[in-house]
């Protein structure tokens, strides 16, 4: 019991944003300059391998894809949520993710992403498929 009241202080005191519902969660309408296409440039220590692609997409509405790639495609959608003045991406599998950006750049689950135009076509591809809730950027 002790353990467990240890782990969730540490939580509470490390300002991490915990999810127990996705459904739970309150969508937030994406920021000024936040709604777009991020990609990850060149190779990512925190990715898999140096050619493995990350590529998150936020649209007005706060609905969101996390895309990745490599040897296969794992896209799961998600929402903004805002706590204070930060803003997380909450994917359905219940995965919290900061979101700090600072120009054309996002700070993002240890990666730096960039604004594209477009996201990858297996992304794409998974889009058309599987639309998001709210209109792409």
């Amino acid at each position: 019991m002790k353990k467990f009241a240890i782990a969730g202080a540490l939580l509470a005191l490390s300002g991490c944003a915990q999810v127990d519902n996705y459904n739970n969660v309150v969508k937030a309408p994406a920021p000024a300059g936040l709604a777009g296409y991020w990609q990850s440039e060149g190779p990512q220590s925190a990715m898999v391998s140096p050619e493995a692609i990350a590529t998150l997409v936020v649209t007005k509405e706060g609905d969101t894809l996390d895309c990745r790639q490599w040897q296969r495609v794992i896209a799961r959608p998600g929402k903004l949520m805002q706590r204070s003045e930060d803003y997380y991406n909450v994917t359905e599998k219940k995965e919290v993710y900061a979101i700090d950006r600072e120009g054309d750049r996002l700070d993002y689950d240890r990666m730096t992403l960039k604004r594209v135009d477009r996201p990858t076509q297996e992304c794409a591809d998974y889009l058309q498929k599987n639309p998001l809730l709210s209109p792409l950027p």
